[in-house]
Order: C-alpha cells, then sequence, then structure tokens
C-alpha cells in the first residue's frame, strides 16, 4: 500500500512513513494511492464481529504488511480497554429509521479518542521498532488535543505539543489538556482561533530545517492513520444495522471534515452509503459551500459547539483531490487561490458531482439548544451541541423509507455542561474517572500567534526534557 500527496509534489510513503510524516513535504495531506475493497459477501461475514475483531480486518489494508497481524491485534485490543461500553461504539434508535452512533465511550468522551487510542500505540510501537523519538505537534478545537494526550502521556519515545484556542475551548475540554502532568506533555493556550493554531502547526512542518531536527510529526487528523481508525465506525454501525442490504445516510457535525471523509472513504471500500448531511454550526463554510458551489471565507464566531469553530476544513483537500480526478496541482492551484482570496469556486461540474454525495444543513445556537431539548423531551437522550446538531441536520434530510439514517453523537453531554444545563435544565456530570476535573491543578503556556515564537518555545522545552 503506497500513499500519495494531495499536492503530488512529495515522495509517494509506506504506511509507516505516512504515520510519523503526518503531513506531505508539500503541504498536502496523504491519501491511498487505491481504495482496499470489500465485497457485499465479504461485509456480510463480518456480521457478528466485536468492534476490535472488525477494525482489524478494516485496517490491515492500509498498514501494507508494515506491521505483523498479531502485533496489530494486539495493539487494537489494548487501544480499547479503556472504553465504558463493552459494545465500543454502541447505537441507539430515536425515531423511525433514525438511529445515533455513541462515539464518546472512550477515557476523554469524545469520538478523537476512537483513533487517537490506537494512534499513540502506533507511534510507540514504529518508533521503538526503529529506535527514534519523534515530537508530536497538533492543534485541537477541544477534543483532539485531549484524545491525543491520553493515548501519549508518559510514552518515551514522544514529546506532544497541543496547541488550543485561547478562551475558545469549554472548561472541560481545556482542563482535559492542562491537568495532565506528565513530562513529556505540553499544553500551548494561542491568542488566536482554532484555524490560527491549525495554520501554525502547518507553519512548523512547513519548516524543513525544524521539521527534520525535531522530527516532527502530528495528531490532527492531517495524519492519515486517524482518518483511517475512524473508518472503522462506519463500518462497525451500518454492518449492525443490516448492511450490506441495507442503505444509510449518515449526519456528521463537521468543523475540519475529518469526520465525514472517513465516512467517505468507507464508501469508497464498499460501504452502502447513500448520502452525507454535515451539520455546521455558525461557522457554516460546508453548508454555504454545498448550497452555493462557492467556498468563502467569514470570521469565525464562537458558539455552543466549538469544535466546530473553523473556517478552514483542512480534509476537505482530499475530497477535492478525487475530484480532481487526482490532480495535486490542480488542487494545489486551487487552495492557493482559496488562500489568496479567501474565495474560490472548484467548477460547476464539481460541485453538483459533491452535492451528489454531500448536503450541508447550518444550525443556529438557539435551533442548537432547542433541538437539544426537543430529543430529550422525545427521547430521554441528552446530547451535546455538536452530537445534537448532527441529530438536526439528520431530521432535516428527506430520504427513501427504507433508508436508516446515523447520526455520529461526538462528545459526551458533559464536556458541554453550560449549554446543556440552559437547553434542559439537567446538569449532566462527569463520569467518575473524571469527577475530580475542577479540582486538579492546571498547567498551561500562554503565547502570542508568532510563527518564531513558537519554535523557540519548543526547543526550550526539548532542550529542558533533554537536560533532565
Amino acid at each position: 500500500m503506497k500513499y500519495i500527496s494531495t499536492r503530488s509534489g512529495a515522495p509517494d510513503l509506506e504506511f509507516e512513513d505516512v504515520l510519523l510524516a503526518g503531513l506531505a513535504r508539500d503541504g498536502g495531506l496523504y491519501v491511498p494511492e487505491s481504495w482496499p475493497q470489500f465485497s457485499e459477501n465479504q461485509i456480510r461475514s463480518f456480521r457478528g464481529l466485536s468492534y476490535q475483531e472488525l477494525a482489524v480486518k478494516i485496517m490491515m489494508p492500509f498498514l501494507g504488511g508494515a506491521i505483523p497481524e498479531t502485533d496489530f491485534q494486539a495493539m487494537v485490543e489494548d487501544s480499547y480497554t479503556q472504553f465504558d461500553d463493552p459494545a465500543i461504539a454502541p447505537i441507539k434508535q430515536i425515531g423511525t429509521n433514525m438511529w445515533i452512533a455513541e462515539l464518546f465511550h472512550g477515557p476523554t468522551l469524545a469520538f478523537k479518542d476512537y483513533p487517537l487510542q490506537l494512534v499513540g500505540r502506533l507511534f510507540d510501537y514504529v518508533l521503538k521498532k526503529r529506535g527514534e523519538r519523534a515530537t508530536i505537534v497538533g492543534a485541537t478545537s477541544g477534543d483532539t488535543g485531549s484524545a491525543a494526550i491520553e493515548s501519549c502521556r508518559d510514552r518515551d519515545a514522544i514529546e506532544i505539543f497541543i496547541i488550543h484556542p485561547k478562551g475558545r475551548v469549554s472548561d472541560v475540554q481545556r482542563r482535559q489538556m492542562t491537568t495532565v502532568h506528565s513530562g513529556n506533555v505540553h499544553n500551548i493556550a494561542l491568542d488566536g482561533t482554532f484555524d490560527d493554531c491549525q495554520d501554525m502547526v502547518k507553519n512548523l512542518f512547513g519548516d524543513s530545517d525544524f521539521r527534520d531536527a525535531h522530527n516532527l510529526s502530528a495528531v490532527n487528523s492531517i495524519n492519515w492513520a486517524r482518518i483511517m481508525a475512524q473508518i472503522v465506525y462506519y463500518f462497525w454501525t451500518a454492518i449492525s444495522l443490516g448492511a450490506p442490504d441495507r442503505k444509510f445516510v449518515y449526519a456528521v457535525p463537521t468543523g475540519n471534515f475529518g469526520n465525514v471523509y472517513a465516512g467517505y472513504a468507507a464508501k469508497q471500500m464498499g460501504l452502502s452509503i447513500e448520502k452525507f448531511v454535515v451539520g455546521s454550526n455558525e461557522n457554516d463554510i460546508l453548508t454555504r459551500f454545498f448550497d452555493t458551489g462557492r467556498m468563502k471565507m467569514a470570521p469565525v464566531v464562537p458558539t455552543l459547539s466549538p469544535s466546530m469553530d473553523i473556517q478552514i476544513s483542512s480534509n476537505f483537500e482530499r475530497l477535492l483531490f478525487d475530484h480532481y480526478d487526482r490532480d495535486g496541482k490542480a488542487v494545489a492551484k486551487a487552495l492557493e487561490e482559496f488562500r489568496n482570496h479567501k474565495s474560490v469556486e472548484f467548477g460547476q461540474g464539481r460541485w453538483q458531482a459533491m452535492q451528489e454525495q454531500f448536503e450541508g444543513y447550518r444550525v443556529s445556537n438557539e435551533e442548537t439548544k432547542s433541538g437539544i431539548k426537543n430529543i430529550y423531551d422525545a427521547t430521554g437522550e441528552l446530547l451535546d451541541p455538536h452530537s445534537a446538531i448532527g441529530v438536526i441536520a439528520g431530521q432535516q434530510c428527506d430520504v427513501a423509507p427504507d433508508t436508516i439514517k446515523i447520526a455520529l453523537a461526538t462528545a459526551h453531554p458533559a464536556k458541554f455542561p453550560t449549554a446543556v444545563e440552559e437547553a434542559t435544565g439537567i446538569h449532566p456530570e462527569l463520569p467518575a474517572p473524571l469527577a475530580n476535573l475542577f479540582e486538579r491543578e492546571e498547567r498551561v503556556d500562554e503565547m502570542p500567534n508568532d510563527l518564531d515564537q513558537m519554535r523557540r518555545f519548543i526547543e526550550q522545552k526539548l532542550e529542558e526534557r533533554k537536560a533532565a
């Protein structure tokens, strides 16, 4: 299995190198050279497997023989030992042909645990095999950071730096990152938006000397291994409800487009998905694009669903790559126009082709709150603002009577207690392992949005750790 850059200007790599590289050296994102294929009969044969067993079946083709199956199976089994539901990703019916997939049963209560618990172990395995160390740098709009820290804490071969936008994540999200006192964990509150944090990471990777000197790697969904592990829960939920003999529509609350792109990948691999419904908050660049064909940047506004307060959806580049017939130079040119002019069209034909697979819905703060209450009153399910946006968007989508809609519930309601309580009058409590979260001491460094200062900070921390 070879991986190629979406901008066609970087070397093709195999799995281990893609894992450690994160971002391609031409600024692009890595994708498989071709999609593994599962026939309907193969998908039927997966019925009855545990989540872990299915995960091994789905992901092994992406490894290209880099890791023996027995070793990979052990990593997968270990990755999900801290999840609090035996189904790992349980599904619940909340209406006629409408289901939710609960993707918040991991140690940090968000869907990012599903890929990152595995990715941390993959890093550890590959780095130890090579006798190397890596400096992981990640940007987070809230959940990636805590999930990455939880999976990488105390690992000898890894130093991890997580950058979050100061004042733009929930108190629970922030504390899940800043109260981990492991020596290899470094938290940075950046004066800016998530897009600024993401740009900072990409600029650090774009500095070849800095990147090579410190062996930079990434945990954001720019890293292919993240997407690979998220493909699994699309197969898991669909097979649990009758795939390949039923058809599905997935409703996904989306900011950076990684979660819904994993579903697109599952469809390319043979899963019977009719359409993806993209749920946006008031930072609705994706919904506006699917409605009009023009991608136009707007200022980021804070919302009740801060993990989606994004205007530059990095993983959209992977989708563009396919719709430009895998012409990376054309993708790079289109994205350069977007960066320069804050607005771009990709062509009528490409837009219409995307509309056949994706549609978007914008959900305001007030609609989110009323949705949380209405869903709770109707079903007894208490949802966080992001999950509620997914359900609301899914409810708006018209489908054939025999098509099943699955909305992805991406975070535990206790991660956003203020919004949930305002909507329902119920204060969701943190699960027992996190019950004392607000009593723990925080450790975080605040920094301006300055690339040179960030480089110096990282180098200083690495020197201090080496001397310790």
